[in-house]
């Protein structure tokens, strides 16, 4: 299951996103875990060291394309190929716990746990650079991910409606939308859900930092039967926001219910490969009329294969 984790900033996705990641592994799924935030924070809450150097796949795109498109022979350079670019015969597909030469050096292993970052902004890219570039590292390694109901990439993505300046929020199975009981934190949900009902996204909420009951009904008003469960005030959450992360287990039991209630549902709604494939073929048509044709000066759309539709069927199948 591809499963976002989205909502204003401090609202704690990327805090959810790591317990949802934490839990999964300790009950025996593969898990990858991506932050694609531009404020980097998952590898900490992942327990990871957070001053210690990773790769980043947005300093590694062109190593990815380079690998994914395989022997496409639509796509025959790595400069034909954008962030949309949807697999085809000959392409390389991954899965959530292959060992392949791309996976095996850009991800790292952690407590089950498969995680890799794009990385934030460096010196050179101050006032030149879009952020979105580097999203679209992990937007193409989506596109070319096969992963199982009982496998879970977890991305903590861009705060608020950041994610919709590309179709990176349709690569999920579900999303989840962290949202604390204030105006401006549910305005988040009302904006991403505006932007999404035109696209069949599943969305819940997960209420966070709840006080008492007026916080859940003051939730309940304003985001309705989304409302998919909540967590209270955490003083294990506190220690791990201060360097001590301790088991996932150990999680107050009512907040560890939530973070099982939200696996069940991503589970529970099924995979639905068609649509993942006609989304990536729609997107990609869009970026390759709006900017890619111009650049490549050729017509990428050409390089979707209508009838080849992702899923797990695919990574018993030799590349051709």
């Amino acid at each position: 299951m591809k499963l976002a984790f989205v909502g204003k900033g401090g609202s704690g996705k990327t805090t959810m996103a790591s317990l949802f990641a934490r839990r999964a592994a300790a009950l025996g799924h593969p898990v990858m875990a991506i932050d694609a935030d531009i404020n980097q924070h998952l590898a900490a809450a992942l327990g990871l060291d957070a001053e210690a150097l990773y790769p980043v796949l947005g300093e590694h795109l062109a190593d990815i394309k380079d690998y994914l498109r395989g022997a496409n022979p639509l796509i025959p350079s790595a400069e034909l190929m954008l962030k949309t670019t949807p697999p085809g015969p000959g392409s390389r597909l991954v899965g959530v716990a292959e060992s392949n030469p791309l996976l095996d050096a850009l991800f790292t292993e952690h407590d089950g746990i498969r995680f890799a970052a794009t990385g934030g902004f460096v010196e050179d890219d101050l006032g030149v650079a879009c952020y979105h570039s580097k999203v679209g590292a992990v937007e193409l390694l989506l596109n070319h991910l096969v992963d199982a109901s009982d496998e879970f990439v977890v991305v903590d993505m861009v705060a608020g409606a950041e994610a919709f300046a590309s179709g990176m929020f349709t690569r999920f199975d579900h999303t989840f939308l962290v949202c604390e009981p204030t105006l401006r934190s549910v305005g988040v949900y009302k904006q991403y859900t505006g932007y999404a009902e035109d696209y069949d996204v599943p969305i819940s909420v997960i209420g966070n930092k709840i006080d008492d009951a007026d916080d859940v009904e003051f939730l309940r008003s304003h985001v309705g039967d989304a409302l998919l469960g909540w967590c209270e005030r955490s003083k294990y959450v506190k220690a791990a926001e201060r360097g001590s992360v301790g088991p996932v287990a150990a999680l107050e039991p009512a907040n560890l219910a939530v973070i099982d209630a939200a696996r069940e549902k991503a589970v529970a709604g099924g995979k639905d490969w068609a649509k993942f494939t006609r989304q990536a073929h729609d997107f990609h048509r869009k970026a390759a009329l709006a900017w890619g044709n111009d650049r490549a000066g050729a017509d990428l759309a050409d390089q979707i294969v209508p009838d080849f539709v992702l899923g797990e069927h695919l990574l018993r199948a030799p590349a051709a």
